[in-house]
């Protein structure tokens, strides 16, 4: 799946009061002085929870007791392509520090839009402020609205990220990537994909996807960030 790409794992950890933890790249290293959500590269053969799991041991002295897929993201530094397969650690057992030397800040999900991530991070600030499964058609921060075409194509989806996401529904995977690329905040399938197309989809658009008609491990194997029910469709 990862191809040329470094197949990093990583883990947003969420403490008791709903803070996410991040962590400062030391400077010396590659992008050091950027913030990231703390893990690291996956090890030949080894299983993503259980590199998740071991990085996670290594770098902030945790033990992993329950995570879950958030979203993958693909991108390209100047030296390298970089996977991001980002989970969520639910719970976990012991107090995270920087066994690296490197400084640990803890953050509200709102916290997240003004740090300053690095670039194959942010992308997942927004799967962050996103349920696991939409089952209503408006959450206090998001909006749903259908895929829309006049003259010009796909009208323009506002990207302020300071404003209610939006969520694109989107009734294949064309549609889908032209959403992205007018802006949406997030993608939601109104029809079921093959689990190929699914996940060839994921890779493509670096934002959360939300399936149709499969079930939550399934849309977490293809790379989806959740799933919709279709009593959440405006």
């Amino acid at each position: 799946m990862s191809g040329d790409f470094l197949h990093v794992v990583a883990g947003a950890i969420v403490d008791p009061a709903d803070r996410i933890l991040i962590a400062l790249r030391p400077n010396g290293k590659h992008l050091g002085g950027g913030w990231e959500f703390p893990g690291g590269k996956l090890d030949p053969d080894e299983g993503r929870q259980q590199g998740l799991a071991r990085e996670l041991r290594e770098e902030i002295g945790i033990e992993v007791l329950r995570s879950r897929p958030l979203i993958r993201l693909k991108h390209h530094y100047a030296d390298r392509a970089v996977l991001l397969d980002l989970w969520c650690v639910e719970e976990y057992i012991g107090e995270p520090r920087g066994l690296d030397g490197q400084q640990i800040r803890w953050c509200t999900r709102e916290d997240l839009l003004s740090v300053d991530l690095l670039a194959a991070d942010r992308p997942a600030v927004t799967a962050l402020r996103l349920p696991s499964v939409i089952d209503s058609p408006a959450g206090s921060k998001y909006e749903l609205i259908r895929f829309e075409e006049n003259e010009s194509g796909l009208l323009r989806v506002p990207a302020n990220p300071l404003a209610r996401m939006r969520g694109v529904i989107c009734g294949s995977a064309v549609q889908a990537n032209a959403a992205a690329q007018a802006g949406a905040s997030f993608i939601v399938l109104n029809v079921v994909l093959p689990a190929q197309e699914l996940a060839q989809l994921c890779d493509q658009v670096n934002l959360p996807v939300y399936a149709a008609g499969v079930d939550l491990n399934t849309a977490w194997r293809c790379g989806a960030t959740g799933i919709v029910r279709c009593a959440a469709l405006p």
